[in-house]
């Protein structure tokens, strides 16, 4: 069942789960972006192929809020609206330690190893790396959990991943990064929160926020 945050005709936002892929990938698992066409195929009694164009993703074990255009205009215009960062990201991250500032800004440059698909992220330019920036500021805490607001200003794979782990937060579950152990659901305490932008067509101000997981961590917070 898909749980459906915002739909008209030119756009669908999803609330992704954990573990969910947006597009296919050598796994050969139903991405997130089909079963949305499907959905799309029978509430509307669609004839023929849907579209429905993949504007971003997110990481496999990554929840939140993802937007699809329903048409080849409002993907153009979304795609633009991205590139050009004129959307206004927030996701909330479950990390092991407090951070030494309570917020903050972390500029690296990341080199992605595609075979091993992970990223290293260095705190001077790298000829081979991606300029990355994020703000972030810490919101409470519990349990020895830590939660943080980050709010992306590029959009690199793994960026959040990777740069909250440079200054020794590693996200709850994620293993990849530093964390000592994986979460039972194989999930990681990633949530892509809420995404502000301008709509492609309506030009009205759109603000889509994505209600938090529910597993042992998140409920703590929830």
């Amino acid at each position: 069942m898909l749980d459906v945050l915002y739909e008209d005709n030119h756009l669908l936002a999803i609330n992704k789960l954990a573990g969910e892929l947006v597009q296919g990938d050598e796994t050969g698992d139903e991405p997130l972006v089909d079963r949305c066409k499907k959905y799309i195929k029978e509430k509307y009694s669609k004839p023929g192929e849907v579209f429905l164009g993949v504007v971003h993703r997110l990481d496999r074990p990554v929840s939140g809020v993802v937007i699809f255009a329903r048409t080849s205009k409002a993907l153009e215009r979304m795609n633009a609206l991205f590139r050009d960062r004129e959307t206004k990201k927030t996701y909330w991250a479950l990390v092991k330690n407090k951070p030494a500032k309570e917020s903050g800004n972390l500029v690296h440059w990341l080199v992605k190893n595609e075979s091993k698909n992970k990223v290293t992220a260095f705190a001077r330019e790298n000829k081979d790396g991606q300029r990355s920036e994020l703000n972030y500021k810490f919101l409470k805490q519990h349990a020895g959990l830590f939660l943080l607001e980050v709010n992306p200003i590029t959009g690199r794979p793994h960026q959040i991943r990777v740069q909250l782990a440079s200054m020794n937060c590693p996200i709850v579950g994620d293993v990849k990064y530093g964390f000592e152990k994986p979460n039972t659901d194989q999930s990681i305490c990633l949530h892509a929160r809420r995404l502000e932008f301008i709509h492609p067509v309506k030009k009205e101000k759109i603000l889509i926020e994505a209600p938090l997981p529910s597993n042992e961590y998140w409920n703590l917070f929830s």
